[in-house]
């Protein structure tokens, strides 16, 4: 599964949006997604950041694969914190 984790834009085709950090977690937790897309902010407590770093964890406790990502986020210091828990995931698998 392909997801774009976006509050306001739409997702491309083909791919799945998720709203919310919540909801992109619970789709990476099943197993299935073998790529997102971040936006980091969502307008809620939760950040792309927060998802990027339940990745981490998550790969790092051996429970997913590191799924392929890009950054799509405007925010270029929550850009920059994606991509360094996202690259640091990486290396776990």
């Amino acid at each position: 599964m392909r997801i774009y984790l976006d509050d306001i834009r739409d997702a491309p085709i083909g791919m799945r949006l998720c709203r919310t950090a919540e909801e992109a977690i619970d789709l990476i937790a099943s197993g299935k997604v073998s790529f997102i897309s971040f936006d980091h902010d969502l307008g809620t407590w939760l950040t792309g950041y927060d998802v990027a770093c339940y990745i981490e964890r998550t790969v790092a406790n051996g429970k997913i694969r590191c799924p392929a990502w890009r950054v799509h986020s405007a925010n270029p210091i929550g850009r920059d914190n994606i991509m360094r828990a996202m690259q640091s995931a990486k290396r776990f698998t």
